[in-house]
């Protein structure tokens, strides 16, 4: 009699355990779940990025850390339906920047994945901001200022620069303007833009078979032709054309990072810059254009602006 109330209670303890497991999988949120959805191609090339930046772990995190499923799955949904204006235009997700955030993080996680949430709720740990893992307007804007206050012409202070003397800016050599295009810059900030284009042609296969990747389709431009410009075109609201445009200073330049189909290497148009943030040039870019001085205008994926090698200290 012992034996057989010892079996019974064995098999409804064994009853008990499925009845628990199937209620856990019932009731758990699907926010908790460990799949999320299926990678973009944006979300897939994440692991490419490349080198360590600066405090950040390339490729040592567990991306599929369990502890931030919720904030991963509150990503994933967030990352193409968004609604917001970053740069005072309505924008919807935020799949453009997902590149540069994991960059600032350090992560080379999907931006759906837990371990890139852990990695931001680090970040915002950091920083004395609300840990949750989940890329919000508050957290953006607070990144948003780093990479702003990186660029010189952002931080200098009441009224525009005094261009150069172009007598003193150095001219680019055949290949190296877009479509041939005539580019002129400082010469540290060419000399800078050359051993930058060797290194990535030479250590990504992708841009290395596209010769217009890198190459420069805006670089110095007088204070007089931005204005004309400016006047022609009647877009001058500090977002499509700047007023005071930092090329006015010879040290930044636009590069050709792709194209979607339809449109120009410059157009501000969404659906462009998603396809730009997605190349391997831009990719590469946000990976390793630090290492030459070079700092991003987070808006135009092709804009980056030279603010002195990091190895020289040279600043001409």
């Amino acid at each position: 009699m012992l034996r057989v109330k010892t079996q019974w209670l064995a098999l409804a303890g064994v009853a008990a355990g499925v009845t628990l497991a199937v209620w856990m999988n019932v009731t758990t949120p699907a926010a908790d779940q460990t799949v999320v959805p299926t990678p973009t191609p944006a979300e897939q090339i994440l692991p490419q990025l490349g080198p360590e930046r600066p405090g950040g772990a390339w490729g040592s995190e567990n991306c599929a850390e369990a502890r931030y499923n919720h904030a991963a799955f509150q990503n994933a949904s967030t990352l193409h339906s968004l609604s917001w204006a970053p740069f005072r235009r309505p924008e919807r997700g935020w799949e453009t920047y997902a590149a540069l955030i994991a960059g600032e993080i350090g992560t080379a996680c999907s931006p759906t994945s837990p371990g890139f949430a852990s990695a931001l709720a680090r970040w915002q740990r950091a920083r004395g901001l609300n840990d949750s893992g989940q890329v919000d307007e508050g957290t953006f804007t607070f990144m948003k200022s780093i990479w702003q206050q990186e660029r010189p012409f952002v931080t200098r202070g009441g009224g525009c620069p005094a261009p150069p003397d172009e007598s003193t800016l150095v001219a680019g050599r055949p290949g190296e303007g877009y479509s041939g295009k005539l580019v002129q810059l400082t010469p540290g900030a060419f000399a800078a833009y050359r051993r930058m284009v060797r290194d990535a042609r030479a250590q990504s296969p992708a841009i290395r078979a596209d010769p217009r990747y890198l190459t420069i389709f805006s670089a110095y431009r007088s204070p007089a032709y931005d204005a004309a410009r400016c006047a022609k075109d009647g877009n001058c609201n500090g977002i499509v054309r700047a007023r005071c445009s930092p090329h006015r200073t010879g040290r930044a330049m636009d590069l050709y990072v792709g194209e979607a189909p339809g449109y120009g290497p410059d157009s501000t148009a969404d659906p462009n810059r998603l396809v730009m943030s997605q190349s391997p040039a831009y990719r590469w870019l946000v990976a390793n254009a630090h290492r030459y001085g070079f700092v991003p205008y987070a808006f135009e994926p092709w804009h980056w602006e030279w603010i002195g090698d990091p190895q020289t200290g040279n600043q001409g």
